[in-house]
């Protein structure tokens, strides 16, 4: 009970920022969709033209319906599970893995408490954190005027699918060594069980008159799938929570297991060996930064190949399964003249290579934070390395790793126009959209730097959270009927894309000018900034 009141009054204020404002963002959502869409015909339009174009789905919900709810659930479900998620999984590794390598664990499991008690507090904490979750949604859905059945069942789906995400951040706490490790392989995790279910529902079935769409066989093996199905606010139904509960519960009990026979601060997956002496690499911050975040890099390029792949190889798949039905052919007929729907599956795709490429960025300058607190940084700046150099290192190594996976998609995307024997002009649109999501995904390393500089202490927080912030707005904005200025307030949709005309070059000028600005005045900040010694 002490430990677990520990872990409350710890996460207090972060955990109850982040529950009011996925609750503050449902309530707002709610009253938004019922504004920009309040006519049933005009979601019934939307709706059409989602399940005709089946791009849509690969970012939004799953289409079961045109009630206000049904919609609402439609727009906004994927983003409020990805937040769940995050939460989840964030808690787990911050309560096991960096509890072991800050040596608190260590000195607990010293006292009568032992091991397994902080691992059970950690559990019952972050249950409690997804009840409250999914609590906080259902009041903010019944509180915005939607009915208590259908909400209650949104919470519950919800907090279920952040239980199973708190369980995959345990059990990569168990695997990995370092908390950096478990963090990637969660997030890793979380984005692959995202776009499965994204590319799940794209491949579904829709129903003939448009408004319903049953997901494929490949959607049932994410969480975000399990959620989206329990259908809230038309069937409400409880198998796929109950699908839910069963694979968390299975997960936290593979996690106990692990505790329970590996060393304490080791992990499952034994690290490899160092070499016994070090390369001239690392007789330099660069080299330094580039060894430290190689292994991340690598991940974050596959992830962003495999997108990249998607953007150009899938459009054909989608198309054949959407013109199986006869409406779905005459709603294609109808928006052929908006544009093609190959260029907007190739932006649509790019801006999740975006995310993926910020991703990286902000993680890696986050490891400047890290090094900091534990006492590395000290170590390092004790030398004739200059504070400046230093911070610069990582942001180079950052800005650097973007190109490279920016560029992995673009390679992939080709590679796989030229094995389906596509039409080689969609090249173009892939090397439009990718050189401005490199544009994009550079402010957020540099805005993580400033953060860094000005506020240490928020600068894991504030990094992620300007992410998902902008990736969301990029991705939901408009279907949230927000205005298209607001929409480019994110990066990722201030990029220069193709369109019909050529290029909109968008927001690119200040895009530039934002991450110049903002590398010389985190290197510039870092010169009169004293050096933490603690977290």
């Amino acid at each position: 009970m002490i430990l677990l009141t520990q872990r409350l009054r710890r996460d207090g204020v972060q955990l109850l920022v982040w529950i009011l404002a996925t609750a503050a963002l449902c309530f707002s959502a709610t009253a938004g969709v019922n504004e920009a869409f309040a006519a049933e015909s005009e979601r019934r339009t939307l709706l059409a033209v989602a399940l005709a174009n089946p791009t849509i789905l690969l970012f939004r919900g799953l289409p079961f319906g045109t009630s206000e709810g049904a919609f609402l659930v439609f727009t906004i479900l994927p983003f409020l599970v990805l937040l769940g998620a995050l939460m989840a999984s964030f808690l787990a590794v911050r309560h096991v893995r960096a509890e072991e390598e800050s040596g608190r664990a260590d000195a607990v499991s010293a006292t009568p408490a032992g091991r397994r008690a902080p691992f059970v507090a950690t559990v019952v904490h972050g249950i409690l954190a997804c009840v409250l979750l999914g609590t906080a949604t259902a009041v903010a859905f019944i509180a915005a005027g939607l009915e208590a059945g259908g909400s209650i069942a949104l919470g519950g789906a919800l907090a279920a699918s952040a239980a199973v995400f708190l369980g995959v951040g345990l059990v990569a706490a168990q695997l990995f060594r370092s908390s950096r490790a478990a963090n990637s392989f969660s997030v890793g995790v979380i984005l692959s069980a995202f776009l499965v279910a994204g590319i799940g529902n794209a491949l579904g079935t829709p129903s003939d008159d448009l408004t319903r769409m049953e997901s494929s066989g490949l959607a049932w093996v994410s969480p975000f799938a399990w959620a989206e199905n329990v259908r809230a606010f038309a069937d409400d139904a409880p198998g796929p929570i109950l699908l839910a509960v069963g694979v968390s519960a299975a997960l936290l009990t593979v996690a106990a297991a692990l505790q329970a026979t590996r060393d304490l601060g080791a992990g499952v997956i034994a690290p490899r060996p160092g070499r016994a002496a070090a390369s001239a690499l690392l007789s330099r911050p660069f080299g330094l930064a580039v060894r430290v975040s190689a292994g991340s890099l690598v991940a974050w390029v596959v992830g962003s190949a495999v997108v990249g792949a998607l953007s150009t190889s899938l459009g054909d798949v989608i198309d054949e399964i959407a013109t199986q039905n006869p409406a779905v052919t005459e709603m294609l007929d109808r928006l052929a003249a908006q544009g093609s729907m190959d260029q907007g599956l190739v932006v649509t795709f790019f801006v999740m290579v975006g995310t993926l490429a910020a991703c990286f960025g902000v993680q890696t300058v986050q490891r400047a934070r890290q090094e900091e607190t534990h006492g590395t940084a000290e170590q390092t700046l004790a030398t004739p390395v200059a504070r400046v150099g230093w911070l610069g290192a990582f942001l180079t190594t950052a800005l650097g790793g973007i190109v490279v996976i920016v560029a992995a998609a673009m390679a992939a995307a080709s590679l796989a126009v030229f094995a389906r024997g596509g039409d080689p002009a969609i090249l173009g649109d892939v090397v439009v959209a990718g050189a401005g999501q490199i544009l994009g995904a550079a402010v957020f390393p540099v805005l993580t730097a400033l953060v860094f500089t000005l506020l240490p202490r928020a600068t894991s927080t504030l990094g992620w959270v300007l992410v998902i912030a902008a990736a969301s707005l990029a991705l939901f904005g408009t279907l949230l009927g927000l205005d298209e200025d607001v929409v480019s307030l994110s990066p990722f949709a201030a990029t220069p894309v193709p369109d019909a005309d050529g290029i909109a070059w968008n927001g690119s000028a200040w895009l530039i000018v934002l991450t110049v600005a903002g590398v010389a005045s985190s290197l510039m900040l870092m010169r009169r900034r004293e050096v933490a010694t603690g977290g």
